[in-house]
């Protein structure tokens, strides 16, 4: 048996349920303080890190009488993050372990908040613990690590999924989930569900074995200039394509991207005009949020115009050498983007709706400038 010191997000007993893999009730834990130590936000992120401070009270909680299963599970979760355990006195006398950051790892800016990080990081964290957790026997914390953007991603798509905007009219019907299973976990993933639900005449339709291709929400941006009429779109090698067998693998695009954990899609879209195109929005207008597939994937998209300046010279080669991105720019006219699209050049499905919006909008849009 061990004691383990815990000062940051485990603080939070539904995550640390989630970690443990038990119930609060089933924890054996004290509130208490380790001396000459402060915990600060990091700012590398939504965590805290701790330091030596002298005369400060780092206030945590101490989990006793933890099993090596416990720790297992604990090491799992934090040992993708560059912590290593060292042994502290806490305020009481007693002896715990901690985990603190490696030197360097992370930089100290205002004082921890339990209570403000709960707010605004724990429905989202404890969700991304969920999906990390279930591979806690099969993937190794390292592993975990690199995966850990796009869990995170896909939480945040849960949750931005309660807040839907479309949907009036339709049935709201029963569904029965009898099993769902993780199939596939890397960049991506894929959920099988054995389910029924209500149909329209009022019954219950047959078990039905599904399977659908989880990912995080993505946001999309077609800049407008509308002193000069024109429009930017970018072309980049897809999978789709490959996968297809179509020898067209290069292709026309908005400017895209993955809403990041806490981001909202407004966010990321200007971000992602920035990274893709080297481009400052001045104002952005929504277009559409939507399921492109429904039928097979949860991709959910947060579609806008947004306006800026597209002088003769805004071509080139951009994208981030971090996430493989290789890009390139092209300006054209919002007649030939029109053109493009009616004569089946454009196979990309927002690039056809983002340019239809554009041409209804435009004289609007134009007035703006």
């Amino acid at each position: 048996m061990r004691d383990l010191f815990f000062y940051g997000t485990l603080c939070h007993l539904p995550l640390l349920e989630i970690v443990l893999g038990k119930r609060a009730s089933d924890i054996n834990a004290i509130a208490t303080t380790l001396p000459d130590h402060a915990i600060y936000w990091a700012a590398e992120g939504a965590f805290p890190v701790i330091i030596e401070q002298q005369g400060a009270q780092a206030s945590g909680i101490l989990l006793r009488d933890l099993t090596d299963q416990d720790v297992a599970r604990l090491d799992f979760y934090e040992g993708g993050y560059d912590y290593v355990l060292a042994v502290k006195t806490l305020a009481d006398g007693a002896t715990a372990d901690v985990y603190f950051p490696e030197p360097g790892a992370a930089t100290p800016t205002r004082a921890w908040s339990l209570t403000d990080w709960v707010r605004e990081w724990g429905e989202l964290t404890c969700l991304a613990a969920t999906e990390a957790m279930t591979f806690s026997k099969t993937r190794t914390a390292k592993q975990i690590a690199n995966m850990f953007p796009m869990i995170r991603a896909r939480a945040g798509a849960t949750m931005a999924a309660k807040h839907s905007k479309h949907g009036a009219g339709t049935l709201d019907g029963k569904v029965d989930i009898l099993s769902k299973t993780r199939v596939y976990t890397d960049f991506f993933a894929v959920d099988r569900y054995e389910l029924t639900h209500e149909t329209f005449g009022g019954g219950t339709s047959a078990q039905l074995d599904r399977a659908v291709f989880v990912t995080a929400d993505a946001t999309i941006i077609l800049p407008y200039d509308p002193v000069r009429d024109r429009v930017l779109v970018v072309e980049q090698f897809r999978m789709g394509p490959i996968g297809r067998g179509d020898p067209k693998v290069w292709q026309y695009e908005p400017i895209a991207g993955r809403i990041d954990a806490g981001e909202t899609g407004a966010e990321a879209a200007i971000r992602e005009a920035k990274e893709e195109a080297g481009l400052d929005i001045s104002v952005l207008e929504p277009v559409a949020e939507l399921y492109p597939s429904p039928g097979t994937s949860t991709e959910f998209y947060y579609i806008y115009v947004g306006l800026a300046d597209l002088p003769d010279d805004i071509e080139g080669i951009n994208g981030l050498e971090t996430e493989n991105e290789d890009i390139r720019t092209h300006v054209m006219t919002l007649d030939a983007l029109l053109e493009m699209v009616d004569t089946m050049q454009a196979a990309n499905g927002p690039l056809a709706l983002l340019a239809y919006w554009v041409a209804r909008h435009r004289e609007r849009l134009r007035r703006l400038a």
